[in-house]
């Protein structure tokens, strides 16, 4: 396993990590034993940046993960989140109606010891803020964020999908390690603003859903997803948008198939290929996906692998927007 710093703590972390949001809900059946084998597998291949959330099937996934966490905790840097809330408690994915976002001080003191009580822990290793709420300075959620620090029940701390001023508000109050945003071949909306500033202040990108929510290898099964899988609801799995991203993923793929790779692994390649201070967390709940993504850290990619990505990208522009509507007002905020 190839190793990467975390931002300025001289943590060294596997060059991907594993994000499990997948093992407990959103992507369709779920099979905790299945899922408990990976997350074991991932020990053994020296996987050592697990990634959760209080909100991944309303705690279940954080008390799925310590099944295999608590007996290896010196193994293992544990990353979650919190800040989704459901109201009437209901589960549900960002976009889901009657989801909403609470980053008060309030909230934060009570929701991190109810995810190092579900991870049957005293000490999470990085805390993101899952996003900036609208309603409340990012300054008074950081700050209350960093009480925590003080107080042992947190090390690191993080934000999830902010802006370059909120980081940068943020990172004022107390040093923010790791930023948390979606980042891939179809979703590059750091690259502008954010990437740079983040470079500036030492702060480590985590790129999730590098793999585009499974967009390269599953996209022709888009039809068949259950209602159980919250990619019905996104743009880019509907009407024209899915038709662009199947000729998009076919082309990734034969284009991949011709260096000997899986699309996913190119594409997989690609982010680690962006810089040394990204770390992206693919997700599966499966051992076979996690070994491809794995492999994909050893896979070189040329000046002309890098062009013809792009110009495959170029000729599909019509991707659709990553999240519902009301999703992406949460967004970059």
């Amino acid at each position: 396993m190839k190793f990467r710093k975390l931002g300025n703590t001289g943590e060294q972390l596997s060059a991907i990590g594993l994000g499990c949001m997948g093992m407990s809900f959103a992507y369709g059946p779920t099979d905790e034993q299945e899922s408990i084998n990976t997350l074991h597998k991932a020990l053994d291949l020296g996987v050592n940046f697990w990634d959760t959330a209080d909100m991944y099937a309303n705690g279940d996934n954080e008390k799925l993960i310590s099944k295999v966490l608590v007996p290896n905790r010196n193994k293992i840097f544990i990353a979650t989140k919190f800040g989704f809330r459901f109201k009437d408690g209901q589960t549900g994915h960002s976009g889901t109606p009657g989801t909403y976002f609470d980053g008060s001080p309030e909230w934060i003191r009570k929701a991190v010891d109810l995810s190092l009580q579900r991870l049957k822990i005293d000490e999470i290793d990085l805390y993101y803020a899952h996003r900036v709420d609208p309603n409340i300075p990012v300054e008074e959620t950081v700050g209350a964020m960093a009480e925590l620090v003080k107080a042992g029940k947190v090390k690191y701390l993080g934000l999830s999908e902010a802006s370059a001023e909120s980081i940068r508000k943020a990172h004022q109050i107390h040093p923010i390690t790791a930023l948390q945003s979606e980042y891939s071949l179809l979703t590059k909306d750091v690259e502008k603003e954010i990437l740079p500033t983040i470079r500036e202040l030492g702060i480590t990108l985590v790129p999730y859903s590098p793999l585009a929510r499974g967009l390269f290898s599953n996209i022709n099964d888009a039809v068949n997803f259950g209602n159980d899988d919250f990619r019905k609801s996104l743009p880019r799995y509907q009407n024209e948008f899915l038709e662009n991203n199947k000729n998009l993923a076919k082309e990734i793929n034969d284009f991949a198939q011709s260096k000997g790779v899986k699309g996913t692994q190119l594409a997989l390649a690609w982010v680690l290929n962006q810089g040394e201070d990204i770390i992206p967390i693919p997700g599966t709940k499966r051992i076979q996906y996690l070994e491809e993504n794995i492999a994909a850290t050893n896979l070189e990619l040329s000046q002309e692998d890098l062009e013809t990505i792009d110009s495959i990208l170029k000729k599909y522009p019509n991707v659709g927007e990553r999240y519902s509507e009301g999703a992406m007002k949460l967004v970059n905020n």
